[in-house]
């Protein structure tokens, strides 16, 4: 692996089209929900990068036969929705935390032992906030910090699950989708109640394999599911991933010269608020080729260079766009004015302290402009760059958000650049051929 990568200045501009690599979110739930079903399931525009091969070799371990005919189409054939096997050692979940946290929900329900590693940074994160509600449906979950770190086990429990009524103090996927996937298995109805609705893939996809989960506001309910209703379709197509697609959307909108077409994006509404905050920015971006295809929204979306103007949000928007901050305080940078970020605590337990990363790294290239708060970031735009090495912290959307913030300024040295292949493994490739074409 490179342990130092230079990302020269761009001065043409970024030309061309992208064929945007499958949503992260939706390839780990579908290889997931298709190792319940009891028939063969096609995957296809797959993401194949780190976090969801985690996900395949979490499956496996537990009996699913899963091959590969490409990089990005898979065969998932599972042995029935209560045809999961006690795995013969310890399962290792890499970097990824949606991997994680949602098996803990669907392992709590079966009826045995189970237990994880991950990688250093995955031993760091919390899992408390999935381990206690879980717990309330009595889940047996025990790991180092009071339940809460790597490693875990997690163990029968007696009785089963009973279904609750959650009122969760977050608005978090991971959350709601750990106690969907628990709810399935539980002896009466599972209800989520979140602060702001999360995004919703984990919904959209039950119902592809004939579990529906109703809504009431903010609340989400499933009731228990049996081996008769659990059908699993003969396909899935993932849509491709709008945080992939973000760092192409605020290049395309930064780099004078810019003219680029994305293809196939997933604009789920629960995913879109990067294409809001950036339209109350006022970049130029358009939506075409607007379609549905297993339950999810796709586009193709066209962007081109203009100037920005800095902005505010916070909380209400918060679970819509909570991966795409690195990126969107690129675009902050690059506009005239002041950009005001609140409500983004949940980023100082990511795979870094991600508000403390750009406060650092990003004000490397632009001294001074970057302030992290408790919960957020103030962002003074519109100041000259300079050229710096950057640490990414081993951490994806931190090193391609600098990696563009190099290239819309005078260059950026990056420290172990590779850690993009936890979800988007063409990164600089693609980079290199826009700013050729």
């Amino acid at each position: 692996m490179a342990e130092l990568m230079t990302v020269e200045k761009i001065s043409g501009g970024l030309r061309g089209e992208v064929k945007i690599p499958g949503d992260k979110s939706i390839s780990h739930r579908s290889v997931m929900l298709s190792g319940l079903g009891s028939t063969p399931v096609r995957i296809t525009n797959f993401l194949h990068a780190q976090d969801c091969l985690s996900t395949v070799a979490c499956l496996r371990a537990l009996g699913a036969e899963i091959e590969f005919q490409s990089e990005v189409e898979l065969m998932v054939t599972g042995h029935g929705f209560h045809g999961l096997q006690e795995p013969g050692t310890v399962i290792d979940a890499g970097n990824s935390g949606t991997t994680l946290r949602l098996m803990m929900g669907l392992l709590s329900a079966q009826p045995f032992f189970s237990s994880f590693t991950g990688d250093a940074s995955l031993h760091r994160r919390p899992m408390g906030r999935v381990a206690k509600p879980l717990s309330l449906m009595g889940a047996k979950i025990y790991g180092r910090e009071k339940n809460t770190k790597l490693p875990l086990a997690i163990v029968p429990a007696e009785g089963g699950l009973k279904g609750v009524y959650y009122d969760s103090p977050v608005a978090s996927a991971q959350v709601k989708s750990a106690l969907l996937l628990a709810g399935m298995y539980a002896n009466g109805p599972t209800t989520v109640k979140e602060p702001f609705v999360s995004r919703d893939h984990t919904e959209r996809m039950l119902a592809a394999f004939g579990v529906p989960v109703e809504r009431q506001g903010t609340a989400v309910t499933i009731n228990p599911v049996t081996a008769e209703d659990y059908k699993a379709p003969e396909a899935i197509e993932v849509p491709g991933d709008i945080s992939s697609a973000a760092y192409w959307l605020v290049a395309g909108v930064t780099l004078p010269g810019s003219k680029l077409l994305l293809k196939n994006v997933g604009v789920n509404e629960t995913r879109t608020g990067v294409l809001d905050v950036l339209e109350q920015m006022g970049a130029k971006v358009e939506l075409f080729n607007q379609r549905v295809s297993g339950g999810e929204a796709a586009a193709d979306i066209r962007v081109e260079a203009g100037p920005l103007r800095g902005t505010e949000f916070g909380v209400e928007i918060m679970p819509r766009l909570i991966d795409e901050i690195p990126i969107i305080a690129v675009a902050a940078l690059m506009a005239e004015g002041d950009t005001v970020i609140t409500g983004a605590g949940e980023l100082r337990v990511k795979e870094t302290d991600r508000l403390a990363a750009i406060e650092q790294e990003f004000g490397k290239l632009s001294p001074g402009a970057v302030e992290a708060t408790e919960d957020g970031l103030v962002i003074h735009g519109g100041r000259p760059l300079q050229k710096a090495r950057c640490i990414t912290y081993d951490d994806h959307r931190i090193a391609m958000s600098l990696a563009i913030l190099g290239a819309a300024g005078e260059g950026v040295e990056l420290e172990h650049p590779d850690c993009v292949n936890i979800s988007y493994p063409a990164f600089y490739g693609d980079l290199a051929r826009l700013s050729k074409a």
